[in-house]
């Protein structure tokens, strides 16, 4: 496995939740989240892959339980356009199907009130999408 960090985002209609790895992928950690409605978004994405240099992007694709995709996925397929646009590292889409549900629950079980917990169940659904990205990895 190539060493260097990845990045991943969950796009949402109103936040993105992003998450980055460590040089040699064993830790994936929280790192911001991001309106979609901010004027200066892309400018904020720019400063996120300049500082951190990820060799690959992941972006969540937002399933149906049944494999379709919806109008979610059709938003974030055009976020990931948007990323390549923005960077040199290859992007690619990874199945999210529960990712944010999960997020969620673990939050939950770890005392977080959904009051404080809107942008860190973003944050926690991109560590999930990353985590699943990186077993990816690692099994090719």
């Amino acid at each position: 496995m190539q060493r260097g960090r990845r990045i991943a985002f969950d796009y949402g209609d109103v936040r993105i939740g992003v998450a980055l790895c460590d040089p040699d992928a064993i830790l994936s950690s929280p790192l911001t989240t991001l309106k979609t409605s901010d004027k200066h978004l892309e400018l904020h994405i720019v400063e996120i892959l300049r500082e951190y240099e990820p060799i690959a992007i992941y972006v969540g694709r937002p399933s149906n339980m049944d494999g379709s995709l919806g109008v979610s996925a059709e938003k974030a397929a055009d976020f990931a356009e948007l990323l390549k646009t923005l960077s040199d590292a290859p992007v690619e889409a990874i199945d999210e199907r529960l990712s944010t549900i999960s997020a969620a629950r673990s939050l939950r079980e770890s005392g977080i009130n959904s009051k404080d917990a809107k942008s860190k169940i973003d944050q926690a659904a991109a560590v999930a999408i990353l985590e699943f990205a990186l077993s990816i990895e690692k099994n090719r």
